[in-house]
């Protein structure tokens, strides 16, 4: 039943305004309603590797389609894409998580830690600094290459303070994000072929998850932030 999600939200972005969504609301709801069907589909998929999210209920993995928009010059209300974020810790969530976005001509799966805060960000350079190889394992993995090419994100033009621009691992250390992802066509969404797709996605960046997860765990304490 997923073919009516990329129609509903091409019409949504052309006509993103309160008396369209109100006039076309029942529309609205049936397509919420198959994408959280589909969700608890790949949620319970996830799970499987992922016990932490167990207990997760599909509601808990969406987000709301109003935008905020009281600090933003873009004042349109609704966001023309659907979202899915599955985190241990949830969607506000510090440690890292597999998203998914569908939208036409820009459906994709995702996983890492996109901009984390300054305290984060240096847990994750110092398990970098110290383990920096198994980082690089993983993302050289032929594999892991194939399906993403790597990992992608923001980067410090100069050395992070604190480690020298000569560190065998700088380029790594130079990230302000962590994120690996993979488009999906339009025709999965139509066939639901995505939800395959992109929880074979998740599964194959479970070890950059793995490596995120153990570099933002509490230090002192030995207890994941998640």
């Amino acid at each position: 039943m997923s073919q009516s999600y990329l129609p509903f939200l091409k019409a949504l972005s052309e006509n993103n305004h309160k008396e369209w969504m109100d006039a076309n609301r029942a529309w609205y709801l049936e397509v919420r309603a198959m994408f959280l069907e589909d969700v608890g589909e790949m949620l319970k998929a996830i799970t499987e590797w992922e016990p932490g999210l167990t207990g997760f209920q599909p509601k808990d993995c969406i987000f709301r389609q109003n935008r905020d928009i009281r600090f933003s010059a873009n004042k349109q209300p609704y966001k023309t894409n659907f979202a899915a974020y599955f985190a241990v810790g949830g969607k506000k969530s510090d440690g890292p998580g597999y998203y998914l976005h569908v939208q036409p001509n820009g459906t994709f799966a995702a996983g890492g830690i996109w901009m984390p805060q300054g305290d984060v960000i240096k847990k994750i350079r110092q398990e970098i600094d110290y383990s920096g190889g198994q980082l690089q394992e993983i993302i050289q993995n032929p594999a892991f290459q194939k399906k993403f090419g790597g990992i992608e994100g923001e980067k410090l033009k100069t050395s992070p303070k604190g480690y020298d621009s000569d560190h065998q691992y700088i380029e790594l250390l130079r990230f302000k994000s962590f994120i690996a992802s993979s488009p999906i066509p339009d025709k999965e969404i139509a066939s639901g072929a995505f939800k395959k797709t992109a929880v074979e996605s998740f599964r194959l960046m479970k070890p950059l998850q793995d490596f995120l997860t153990k570099a933002v765990e509490d230090a002192e304490s030995g207890e994941g932030i998640l």
